[in-house]
């Protein structure tokens, strides 16, 4: 790209050098908590995320929430959805079609990390072929949306609310930075073992890290904190067998404070719909990188 001279002065020349445009690559939703994702073309953003995203979990006897940290067979349970569904498959080919629009049930109290709030259990049934699947005791969860779980006031503004994620409604990572840690791996490793729900293409490797403040299709988002990782990223999510890369390599550049970092955390003002191939508008950026070793 080469600069522009937009003003001349005494002894004085201003340059503008256009940025390459930042574009969607790829969007992904995890509709069940820590089970596969599904690839979008399209998706629409609501007031705690994407649609679907994370809308459902499994919990254990305790109430508290399950995921690939215990439990890596969770990733072998894909998803689907459709008009009126979501139909979760097992690879023993056996499936469950759970209906979008549940019918009101009971109200339970559950657990997500320090968190608490209301979730609604759905049918026995669905909780016992998960139990099968899974070997393991679990009843199936769903968010009403009269349940507002909010994010930490410490990172976002007040009123800010998530579905059952981990904390935050969306995480995004740059394909530049994909691309640089696969340069530092003897196998290469696919997005999915970081299960974001923004990719994107064109820009520098862990710029996500400095992206303060930018739009997508009028959709307002805003980095509020770098994402910490946990040994979900060494599961692979086809197989679910586990292996020390790329925690290993990430842990040589990327680790502070005794965490490793790897994406970054959002939040939004609005919605709307946003697809593959839409460009970010990007508006501010921290003078600093977030993440210094």
């Amino acid at each position: 790209m080469f600069p522009q001279i937009t003003a001349v002065g005494q002894n004085k020349i201003t340059l503008h050098i256009e940025k390459p445009m930042l574009k969607i690559s790829e969007l992904y939703i995890y509709p069940v908590k820590s089970l596969g994702g599904i690839k979008l073309n399209l998706a629409v953003v609501t007031d705690r995320g994407l649609q679907y995203d994370r809308r459902w979990m499994l919990i254990d006897k305790n109430n508290r929430f399950i995921s690939q940290r215990e439990h890596a067979a969770m990733t072998l349970l894909t998803p689907k959805i459709t008009d009126k569904h979501l139909i979760i498959s097992a690879p023993d080919n056996t499936s469950v079609n759970i209906p979008l629009n549940c019918d009101k049930q009971e109200l339970i109290e559950v657990s997500i990390w320090d968190d608490t709030c209301l979730a609604q259990l759905v049918d026995k049934a669905f909780d016992d072929w998960f139990s099968r699947q899974l070997s393991i005791d679990v009843r199936l969860v769903f968010m009403p949306d009269e349940t507002l779980r909010f994010t930490d006031p410490k990172y976002t503004e007040a009123g800010h609310i998530t579905s059952f994620s981990d904390a935050y409604p969306f995480m995004m990572i740059g394909q530049a930075s994909l691309d640089d840690l696969n340069k530092r791996l003897v196998e290469q490793l696919p997005i999915n073992r970081f299960r974001p729900n923004l990719v994107f293409t064109v820009g520098q490797p862990y710029q996500e890290d400095t992206m303060d403040d930018f739009t997508i299709n009028g959709i307002h988002f805003n980095g509020v904190k770098l994402c910490a990782r946990c040994n979900i990223i060494t599961i692979n999510q086809a197989t679910a067998i586990s292996a020390k890369e790329p925690t290993r390599t990430l842990a040589s550049y990327r680790a502070k404070n005794k965490k490793i970092y790897f994406g970054q955390n959002l939040a939004h003002n609005g919605t709307g719909v946003i697809c593959v191939e839409d460009e970010i508008c990007l508006l501010t950026e921290h003078l600093e990188d977030r993440f210094i070793v």
